[in-house]
């Protein structure tokens, strides 16, 4: 733990990156990608990929069960009537299309949220539950704003209470650990 505005005494002269040993440069780059990580934008840029690929699963899940439903041309009824390979170009194409729209909403939620909830933090210097809560309704209403104010304030209400109960979940101590290999 370092702390801020406290004189140490001297610190030796920083090394160019010539002077260094190889081990030396690995560490200094992995100080500062872990500096980097730790950092909101690292943190909003980490939450929006992974929000990103998430959804991409999640969408293509989702779309490989539904093709149950009609083609939507009227010379053709449903989508079994087609070829098979008329059947599986469709298929892949909507599966292609529904997986990159849910991932683009997962990673737009994530970046947006993380990035809410690490400047809140960072402004309150506080870790606690309000934070979470916080940017849950800032993110929610943000992204309900265009169906007016009562869309917003539902999406407030509606992500605040997820974000509440997801950080509460995290939190909980809901069984102590066993004391010993014996107490199972």
């Amino acid at each position: 733990m370092s702390m801020i505005g406290v004189y140490q005494g001297p610190q030796p002269p920083k090394k160019s990156l010539q002077e260094m040993t190889q081990q030396e440069q690995a560490e200094e780059g992995a100080k500062y990608f872990v500096d980097f990580m730790q950092s909101c934008p690292g943190k909003t840029a980490m939450a929006g990929v992974s929000g990103f690929a998430l959804g991409g699963f999640f969408g293509l899940f989702m779309a490989s069960m539904a093709y149950d439903v009609p083609v939507g041309s009227d010379a053709v009824k449903h989508i079994s009537d087609l070829p098979f390979r008329q059947q599986m170009k469709l298929q892949f194409s909507d599966m292609a299309k529904r997986s990159y729209s849910s991932a683009k909403n997962f990673g737009y939620i994530g970046l947006v949220y993380s990035g809410v909830e690490c400047t809140i933090e960072s402004f309150r210097a506080k870790h606690d539950l309000y934070n979470g809560v916080t940017a849950g309704c800032i993110t929610g209403a943000g992204l309900a704003i265009k169906g007016g104010p009562q869309a917003a304030a539902i999406g407030c209400a509606g992500f605040a209470a997820f974000s509440l109960a997801i950080d509460m979940y995290l939190s909980s101590d809901a069984a102590p650990p066993p004391k010993n290999d014996y107490d199972l």
